[in-house]
């Protein structure tokens, strides 16, 4: 899936099948459901779910939060515009899918 078609996405509840988990917190945020993207964000335990999760603080205003999950993500909190921010996650995260385990 390109940033294209997952932007485009969007406007089509409920969310494209097969995403991961950080994904579909990013559809949901892209929708502006903060909530449904949070919870689903703070289920993942790793940098990619960290990273996501310091995206919705810092939209909701809470830098400091913020912060500390862009540490847990190993990233310095951006000096980004939101929607670019987003942009720039979902588009990692689509080209960068975790290895499979066989």
């Amino acid at each position: 899936m390109t940033i294209d078609e997952f932007r485009d996405s969007l406007a089509q509840p409920p969310p494209p099948p097969g995403l991961r988990a950080v994904l579909r917190a990013l559809w949901h945020a892209g929708r502006g459901e903060w909530d449904e993207a949070h919870e689903i964000a703070q289920s993942v335990d790793d940098a990619e779910g960290a990273w996501v999760h310091a995206h919705l603080h810092r939209t909701e205003g809470d830098l400091d939060n913020a912060s500390y999950w862009y540490s847990r993500a190993k990233k310095s909190r951006p000096d980004l515009a939101l929607e670019t921010e987003w942009d720039e996650i979902v588009g990692a995260l689509l080209r960068d899918p975790p290895p499979r385990v066989t």
